[in-house]
Order: C-alpha cells, then structure tokens, then sequence
C-alpha cells in the first residue's frame, strides 16, 4: 500500500477556488480520492484561527474527515496590511515527512513550493502530485510535480 502525506493550503484553495469557480472546495470528495488504496502517515490542513462559529466548525469538518488542523493568527500589522500564510510551516512539515512516504499531496497553486517540490524529489525520490486550481496554480509549480491534478467540477461542493 502506498504510503502517502496531505498537506493542505487552506487559504490557498479558499481563495482560488472561490475566484475562479465561485464555490467551495470539497474535502470530503478530495478525501475519497486521494486515499483510495493509500495509507496516510499524515494529513495537515493549514488555517488561520478564527473566533467566527462558522471557521470554527469548518475547522471542526476537517478534523472529522481526517486532518490535523494547524492554526495561526491572523496577524494586522499597524500599516494597515495583514500576514496570515503557512508557506514555511507548510515547508517544514512537508520536508520531514518526504522521507517517509511514498508520495506527498500538496494543495496550493503557490509557486513558493517549486523549490521544494524539487528538493523533495532529488533528495528523497518522494514523488509530489498538487491539486490545484487551472490558471491560478503557478506554472513553475506544475512543470516539477510529478502529477498535477486540476481542481475542477467534481472536487467543489455543488452550488444552489
């Protein structure tokens, strides 16, 4: 069985997915997909912390379909712009776990993740499929994965 690791981009997905299709992901359907005749060592979904009921049950979701949520503060700085990524956490997490597992599953369409994708494959032969959004997934980051994998239609919860 192969051994996999989920590393998910919250903010990324949300906001590319919104902007391009207008909906919302669905970590459920993506769940099924990706794991069919896998084992997970590990699955991370990076999110801000939030105090709004709303985030906090969508952070509870993830939690029940399999996720460890790792949560950051949203931080204002006094000029008026925010910071709020997990670019080197995410990194960090995806670097020790390479070594591992047989595959990582990234979410994001960061081109920030080329170099390590890159590193990962050279160093530890890991292979790196990205799931993400046609268009709004940097180029530099699909020409090194191994699978690219569009988010499209059937991985979005159906609008009404």
């Amino acid at each position: 069985m192969e051994k996999i690791a989920i590393f998910v981009d919250v903010q990324n997905i949300y906001y590319t997915t919104r902007d391009k299709y207008g909906a919302n992901f669905d970590y459920n359907h993506f769940w099924y997909v990706a794991t069919e005749g896998c084992e997970v060592q590990k699955a991370h979904a990076y999110a801000i912390a939030s105090t709004d009921p709303k985030q906090r049950q969508f952070h509870h979701i993830l939690r029940g379909i399999g996720f460890d949520v790792k949560l950051k503060p949203y931080i204002q700085r006094q000029d008026g712009s925010a910071k709020g990524d997990w670019d080197v956490g995410i990194a960090l997490d995806v670097y020790e776990a390479a070594p591992t597992v047989d595959r990582v599953i990234l979410l994001s369409g960061d081109g920030d993740f080329e170099i390590l994708v890159t590193r990962i494959q050279q160093k530890f032969g890991t292979k790196v499929d990205v799931f993400g959004v046609p268009g709004l997934t940097a180029q530099a980051l699909r020409d090194v994965c191994d699978k690219f994998i569009p988010i499209e239609e059937s991985l979005l919860l159906k609008r009404f």
